[in-house]
Parts: C-alpha cells; sequence; structure tokens
C-alpha cells in the first residue's frame, strides 16, 4: 500500500491521466489514431517528469504501442463485421508489415532518441502536407505495384510506424488510397495493420529495453506499464467530447486543423532532434 502511495509513482500516473485524456479529445476530434497525438503528448510529460533524455523517446514510442493493441483488436473487430476488411491485401502485405515492425524496434533499439524524434518529425512533416493539401480522392495508380518493389512499401511502412510508435494508419491509408483503394477498405485493412505493427513491436520493446538503466518506475522493458493501463482508458472515456467538437467543423475545416496540429509536432520534434 505504501508503494501505492510513492508520490513519484503517484505523479507519474497523474500525468498519464493527462497524456491519455489531451490525446482522447484530440484523436477523437481529428479521427486519427491515438499513437500519432500520444507519442508527442508523452514525450512532454516524461520531460517534464525529469525521465532520461536516452530513454525518454523510446520509453515514449514502446508505451504509445502497447496502448494500440487494444484498440487495434476492437477496431479490427468492427470493421470486419461490416466487411471493410482487403482480405487480398492483407494477404498481400501482412508479412513483410509483420518483419518491419520488428526490423523497425531492432533500429530503434540502436540509436539514440534524437534519431527517434526526427523521424517522427520527418514523417509528421510529410503527412501534415498531405492534409493541408486538397488531395482528396487522387491516385498515381489503379493497383498496387508487385514483386520486391511492392513488398519494400509495406516493409517501410512496418518499420516507420514502429520507430514513430503508431499503428500504422497513419502512413497505410494515404498508401492505399494513393494506388485507388477505397477510402474505407484502406481504413478497415489499416487497422489489422495496426495490430501486425503494435503487437510484434511492443514484445520487441519490452526485450530491448530489459535492464537498461533509467527507465521510470513501472516499466517493463521500454514499456511503461503505468501508462498502458491508464492511457488507454483514458483516451476512450474522452475521445467522444473530441468527436462532439468535430461535428461542428466540416471535413476540409478538420483536415486543415490536423494538418496544422501535425506542423507544430512536426517542429517540436525536429528541433528536438536537430537544435
Amino acid at each position: 500500500m505504501h508503494a501505492l502511495l510513492n508520490p513519484e509513482l503517484l505523479t507519474l500516473a497523474a500525468m498519464m491521466l493527462l497524456t491519455g485524456a489531451v490525446g482522447g479529445v484530440i484523436a477523437g476530434m481529428l479521427g486519427v489514431g491515438g499513437g500519432i497525438v500520444i507519442v508527442p503528448v508523452l514525450d512532454l510529460v516524461l520531460a517534464a517528469l525529469g525521465v532520461d533524455p536516452s530513454v525518454r523517446m523510446h520509453v515514449t514510442v514502446a508505451t504509445s504501442l502497447a496502448t494500440i493493441i487494444p484498440t487495434a483488436i476492437s477496431s479490427s473487430r468492427a470493421h470486419e463485421a461490416k466487411g471493410a476488411v482487403d482480405h487480398v491485401q492483407l494477404r498481400r502485405w501482412g508479412i513483410a508489415i509483420f518483419l518491419g515492425a520488428i526490423a523497425g524496434v531492432v533500429l530503434a533499439s540502436r540509436v539514440s532518441g534524437d534519431v527517434l524524434s526526427a523521424v517522427f518529425g520527418i514523417v509528421a512533416l510529410l503527412v501534415a502536407i498531405k492534409m493541408l493539401l486538397p488531395l482528396e480522392g487522387r491516385h498515381i495508380a489503379d493497383a498496387m505495384p508487385g514483386g520486391v518493389g511492392g513488398q519494400l512499401i509495406p516493409f517501410g511502412i512496418g518499420g516507420v510506424s514502429s520507430m514513430m510508435g503508431i499503428g500504422g494508419g497513419t502512413l497505410s491509408v494515404p498508401v492505399m488510397t494513393l494506388f485507388a483503394i477505397p477510402i474505407h477498405r484502406a481504413v478497415g485493412t489499416a487497422a489489422l495493420f495496426g495490430l501486425m505493427i503494435s503487437v510484434p513491436a511492443t514484445v520487441a520493446f519490452v526485450i530491448a529495453g530489459w535492464d537498461v538503466p533509467g527507465l521510470p518506475p513501472g516499466s517493463l522493458g521500454y514499456v511503461n506499464l503505468i501508462g498502458l493501463a491508464i492511457i488507454g482508458p483514458a483516451t476512450f472515456v474522452t475521445a467522444p467530447l473530441g468527436a462532439r467538437i468535430a461535428h461542428a467543423l466540416s471535413k476540409r475545416q478538420l483536415s486543415i486543423l490536423f494538418g496544422l496540429f501535425l506542423t507544430v509536432v512536426a517542429v517540436r520534434m525536429l528541433l528536438r532532434a536537430f537544435g
């Protein structure tokens, strides 16, 4: 009981609750997966708590991936029930995304937090540009490329997503729509890709962070169990508030708002990496 009242643990738990609450509102308002929101917020929280900068981004990314697992399970089941999962695309990309996620963690465990911040910042900036430009409905080809080149795309999505702490939808949905896959099928399929990324990546981050010094209390490898237990439920509770706010805005306004949010996040991450 005394351990549970430890001021450091209570502070950590309170800040994780704040992370989930803020992440939930923004995710609900902008209609995005939790990782792209949770990572920048959690990074700020861990910085405020004085977590060692050498492991802070690793803990942020790993914990974000762990919180994605239950959401991805629930979301993929719902999309499957509505027939919105493209099983052909799932078979075509599944193994490469799975292997890419593991490769991303292996690489992430060998680079500094600044490198992870740079990866997040660069990709977030590219996504922000896409959101700010009126590109809806446009595609570059009527079918996915085949061969080795066609497998490098999902491998890269899995690798970059696991290094960013996101479930993959942020990258796989726009890529699939560029190759003429309808948006609803792209979103439904991306939910299962999120599971293929978050599960192996979380396990790999636990192993990679085992016995690493400087981790915050309650960590299993790089995954912070306090964050895992609190962020997900808090996000679930506050997301409807964000969704209510979203209904007051048009789709284009939401797209611009998300693009601006990602631009701010990207600039902060890049300043951290290169400043």
